[in-house]
């Protein structure tokens, strides 16, 4: 019996160091992983705009978002560029990170005069807007705000929809940069639903998606704890 008790006591220590570090190391090196500096971000390739490292935009926004700027660059020699990334770092914010990217491609201050630079935190949705001086005469800081706070944010409001965003801003910033008159920002209309109450399949995969993943963060921290108090209580006897 003292035996058994002898190796259930082992085993359990082991089971418990095991679950206890599991914890940690999700809780302290898997998020920040997942973070991205400015230099990770590749350069952007010869006639690109677009570095979608989020992988959040469709091969069609993808080429609407290029030839639009093409063709803007072509015509006015403004240059436009769209980044997203999956998630910042804890100290940085999106609109330090779109800074400190737009810097870091473009480090003098002649070669970001007709730079504009839009970046996105998919994890966050927060977006920022960033312009050389140059690019300023027409797209004002309250423009840029305007399309960062609500030409992009407003269609993820009601759903995930980056490709819709990412055309309105594409259009609407090759408007304002070309000397168009500014078309504003998308109207935002309160609708009730009252053909169906039941969930879509994708809402239904969603919340599926959801409850798994509550269920193994709960589990991540239920097993170690539980696996401890065992451990004291088997002890303890």
């Amino acid at each position: 019996m003292n035996q058994l008790l002898h190796r259930t006591d082992q085993a359990l220590r082991r089971l418990c160091t095991i679950g206890l570090i599991c914890l940690l190391a999700t809780q302290l090196f898997l998020a920040p992983a997942w973070a991205t500096s400015i230099y990770e971000v590749p350069d952007f390739e010869e006639n690109s705009h677009v570095v979608d490292q989020a992988e959040v935009l469709s091969r069609s926004t993808e080429g609407h978002i290029n030839g639009t700027f093409r063709d803007l660059e072509k015509s006015t020699g403004q240059e436009v560029y769209v980044v997203t990334i999956r998630r910042l770092d804890y100290e940085e914010t999106i609109e330090s990170f779109a800074q400190a990217l737009f810097k870091r491609w473009f480090p003098d201050a002649a070669d970001q005069t007709n730079v504009t630079l839009v970046a996105i935190d998919v994890l966050t949705d927060n977006s920022a807007v960033v312009s050389g001086e140059g690019a300023k005469a027409r797209l004002t800081d309250e423009i840029a705000e305007s399309v960062a706070k609500e030409t992009i944010l407003v269609p993820l409001k009601y759903g995930n929809r980056y490709n819709q965003a990412f055309n309105d801003a594409t259009d609407r910033i090759a408007a304002v940069l070309s000397g168009q008159e500014d078309p504003g920002p998308p109207e935002v209309k309160d609708t009730v639903n009252v053909e169906s109450t039941f969930a879509s399949p994708e809402e239904t995969e969603e919340s599926n998606a959801t409850v798994w993943v509550i269920v193994l963060l709960v589990l991540a921290t239920a097993i170690p704890m539980a696996t401890y108090y065992l451990y004291v209580y088997l002890g303890n006897r």
